[in-house]
């Protein structure tokens, strides 16, 4: 059977539910992220910003120059996740085979939905219908027999579009043709700049060389995934349980930071922000990050494996502190942050703790739990973490 895909994608998420929720904003510039006046970035830019040429990882100082009138609004987590899970629970009534890509798009096979729902297009339809009047937001949705192209589409008609990908081979390469090489997966800026030195603007110059060719300009193992994703080829299935490959946060001084105890703590709360989605998700790490901005903008990244996956603070807050003690603050520090990676689910931690005598100590686990539980509770300032030396003590008396 030939598959159906649907890729939705929320149109400007974050700042179009601050106009939902606030209705004198809409049809004005509204960025959601950091004030012009402070080092951080844009988080997301309203249909009205963009034309203005800001973007999502703009610096927000940037941002306020380019459209001096513009509404900054701090970024409203809670109420974007809660959103988030309206839309979410409406594409359940569709289809089961669901894969999320982040809070706001997700991949759906609606290949088994026909008899209910009807063909692709009417899903597609009846699922931006319910969005709008559920949430009174929109999505634009794409539609074709495969995710990249599902994806593709969704991206060409924003905001409120439709686009359906054809389903014969001669279709397909017709849509594709007159697009430019930008819209394949991984080709970035100096991959664009590779293949225009080489005379290939748009994917229809793209499937007209040849592969020898192709591989001449960007290398072979390029050239093989460039030539299957110009054709509209992508065998990939959906992935309907899906775990973060990292989980990282950070934190930029408003002033650049030559006091080494005050990022050692501000490391610290970003640890526990890190283990606390840990926990949440139900997964351990078996890496740890971190990341240092300096003055001038030069960054470092250090890791550490851990002997054992874990996901407690007590754990994680002395790796992160070996990190940042191995590397002597010499000048301001401008970002720090933490992060993990190499996740996995309970289910294999469980295995590990049957035959690893190093496995990790799960009463750190259950410390941070209570932790956690107390303050979801109580509020966030209802206990505090102690001294590093009284944390170890804790930690190895428990």
């Amino acid at each position: 059977m030939d598959r159906t895909i649907l890729h939705v994608d929320m149109d400007a998420f974050f700042a179009a539910v601050e106009q939902h929720d606030h209705p004198e904003l809409r049809g004005k510039p509204v960025i959601v992220g950091a004030p012009p006046d402070q080092r951080g970035v844009v988080c997301a830019a309203s249909y009205e910003a963009r034309k203005f040429g800001i973007h999502s990882a703009m610096p927000s100082r940037d941002a306020g120059r380019l459209c001096p009138q513009a509404v900054f609004l701090p970024v409203n987590g809670k109420r974007y996740r809660d959103v988030s899970r309206q839309i979410f629970t409406i594409l359940e009534r569709f289809t089961p085979y669901i894969e999320p890509l982040s809070i706001d798009e997700a991949f759906l096979d609606v290949s088994g939905a026909g008899r209910l729902f009807g063909d692709g297009p009417v899903v597609a339809q009846r699922i931006k219908d319910a969005i709008v009047a559920e949430t009174g937001l929109t999505a634009s949705v794409g539609v074709a027999g495969n995710k990249f192209l599902a994806k593709l589409a969704s991206d060409l008609h924003k905001p409120d579009g439709l686009t359906v990908v054809p389903a014969a081979r001669e279709g397909i390469l017709a849509f594709l043709a007159p697009l430019p090489v930008t819209r394949i997966w991984g080709v970035g800026r100096v991959t664009a700049q590779m293949l225009e030195q080489g005379g290939i603007r748009c994917i229809g110059e793209l499937q007209a060389v040849s592969e020898q060719t192709l591989a001449s300009i960007v290398g072979k193992h390029a050239a093989c995934h460039l030539r299957l994703l110009a054709y509209g080829e992508d065998g990939r299935d959906i992935e309907t349980e899906r775990v973060e490959k990292s989980i990282s946060r950070e934190h930029t001084f408003a002033r650049d930071c030559s006091d080494g105890a005050v990022v050692a703590r501000t490391l610290a709360d970003l640890v526990e922000d890190v283990g606390r989605s840990l926990r949440e998700a139900h997964v351990y790490a078996a890496v740890v990050h971190l990341k240092l901005r300096w003055q001038g903008f030069k960054t470092i990244t250090r890791q550490r494996a851990l002997p054992h996956a874990c996901c407690d603070d007590i754990t994680l807050r002395r790796t992160a502190e070996a990190l940042l003690a191995a590397e002597p603050l010499k000048q301001p520090v401008r970002l720090v942050g933490f992060g993990v990676s190499k996740l996995s689910d309970r289910t294999e931690q469980q295995l590990s703790l049957l035959g690893d005598d190093n496995a990790s100590d799960p009463r750190r686990e259950r410390l941070s739990r209570t932790v956690d539980t107390i303050r979801q509770r109580h509020g966030r300032g209802s206990i505090r973490r102690a001294s590093a030396e009284a944390s170890e003590n804790a930690g190895n008396g428990l």
